[in-house]
């Protein structure tokens, strides 16, 4: 069987993390943990700190296993390791059908709807769907036909997308000390917020989906030069740079505006007050190249999602699937399955979110609710490292993966507590939108099912 080259440095590794986890969250989250909290800013650090902390420790543990395994698909390639070929099977199978396509589809339409913006389009508009399905497929055409470029394109956007948040963390924070906004919107609460934790918990579960994506990175774990050495590097160099841009950028923020503008406003009236109007459009511009950045991020995952289950002879057509064309030295066909697969979640994201809900009970969040089952899916992963890794010295063998396991946990509690499981009659009825956890497990059920019903026809 043909192989894919190593083409991809530590760079381009660490841009996947950065890149594919910071979207167009970053520039609006800021409003969301200040409601959240009330306009307590020390309070809405700790809940950023939190909730990285909790994303760096897994990204820790899979280092650990990086140093150690390095096959085809790095997590598929951990699972397999420790747990053996069927969570290996299931948890490639999910991920190539529903958590990249999904997340990616729903990225798809994000990077339209900010450029639509910019032309006055409606974001639930036939023009933005069609806009949608043509980003779809020419970030697809990019991976398929060029995965070079599109590696160095995710590392160009990565750096774009830095650039307003470098900005407003300087410069904001030099502003807001200078004209005293900082220093008042830091010892200065707009509202009391009930409970005895002042609105902290809910300000984590406000972070934990900006935090979502960086597992994609280990998806080119196949094409790294010296993955067991670089792969390990970028998750940990990348989830620290994550965290300190986004605390960074939620204390610059605080200098552009008082916490009850941001409140009501969001984060681009900061760069209004600071940069003039033209800092709007700036601030709008670099979004869309943000959001396209994530974009090629997921896509790069969801174009080798079947390769990673076809290189073990597993899945429908393990042959077909498996192949590299000799030409670009890219999994062509597995590429074809992952663009069809996100065309339909797109359709599917559509229909449930801005059509009117299309599907009833049914209508859920097709980006953010997989997080309920794919740190689920990694707990049995750390439990049988703790198993197996004799050899390895109490805090790698039990502490780090013990700690990964609880932030696993608190992950899926944080989705659920977030979405809820809402009858969607009663949120009709109450006039709001209906986003049921309990379906969309129902949604996971049947498509694992349809995937044990394929590897069962196989064996």
């Amino acid at each position: 069987m043909a192989k894919l080259d190593k083409r991809y440095g530590l760079p381009t590794a660490i841009c996947m993390v950065v890149g594919t986890v910071i979207g167009s969250g970053v520039f609006f989250k800021a409003q969301n943990v200040l409601s959240a909290t009330g306009g307590n800013m020390p309070l809405g650090i700790i809940a950023w700190v939190i909730t990285g902390a909790l994303m760096i420790l897994c990204s820790l543990q899979f280092a650990s296993m990086a140093t150690k395994y390095e096959k085809v698909s790095g997590v598929v390639d951990y699972a397999e390791a420790t747990c053996g070929s069927g969570l290996a099977y299931y948890l490639a199978w999910f991920l190539t059908n529903v958590y990249y396509p999904g997340m990616t589809s729903v990225l798809a339409w994000v990077s339209a709807r900010y450029l639509g913006v910019l032309f006055g389009w409606d974001m639930a508009g036939a023009e933005v769907l069609t806009l949608a399905g043509f980003l779809l497929i020419a970030s697809y055409a990019l991976n398929a036909f060029s995965p070079k470029l599109a590696g160095k394109f995710q590392v160009s956007c990565t750096v774009v997308k830095l650039i307003p948040i470098c900005l407003m963390a300087v410069v904001g924070t030099i502003v807001g000390l200078v004209n005293g906004t900082l220093p008042t919107n830091f010892t200065t609460i707009v509202y009391e917020v009930a409970g005895q934790d002042g609105g902290l918990f809910a300000a984590i579960v406000a972070t934990v989906f900006a935090y979502e994506g960086w597992i994609v990175a280990t998806s080119i774990n196949a094409e790294l030069k010296n993955a067991k050495r670089n792969l390990p590097l970028a998750l940990v160099i990348g989830a620290f740079i994550v965290v300190a841009a986004y605390v960074l950028y939620y204390i610059g923020v605080a200098g552009g505006a008082t916490n009850a503008v941001l409140i009501t406003e969001g984060a681009t009236t900061a760069f209004i007050h600071i940069f003039g109007g033209v800092g709007g459009t700036f601030l709008n511009i670099c979004i869309v190249v943000s959001c396209l950045g994530t974009l090629n991020g997921l896509m790069v995952g969801a174009t080798r999602g079947m390769y990673a289950i076809a290189s073990r002879g597993e899945g429908p057509r393990p042959k077909l699937f498996a192949q590299v064309d000799p030409s670009t030295n890219m999994v062509t066909n597995s590429a074809i399955w992952g663009l069809l697969v996100c065309s339909a979640w797109l359709v599917y994201f559509y229909g449930a979110n801005l059509g009117g809900g299309w599907f009833g009970y049914f209508n859920f969040d097709s980006s953010e609710l997989p997080i309920v089952t794919i740190y689920a899916l990694y707990v049995p992963i750390f439990i049988a490292w703790m198993k197996k890794e004799k050899e390895q010295g109490f805090v790698k063998r039990f502490l780090l993966p013990s700690a990964a396991i609880l932030s696993c946990l608190f992950m899926v509690f944080a989705a659920v507590y977030a979405h809820g499981i809402v009858p969607y009659l009663q949120a009709k009825a109450e006039g709001r939108f209906s986003f049921p956890v309990l379906f969309y497990c129902i949604v996971f059920a049947g498509i694992m099912l349809i995937g044990a019903a394929v590897r069962k026809s196989k064996k």
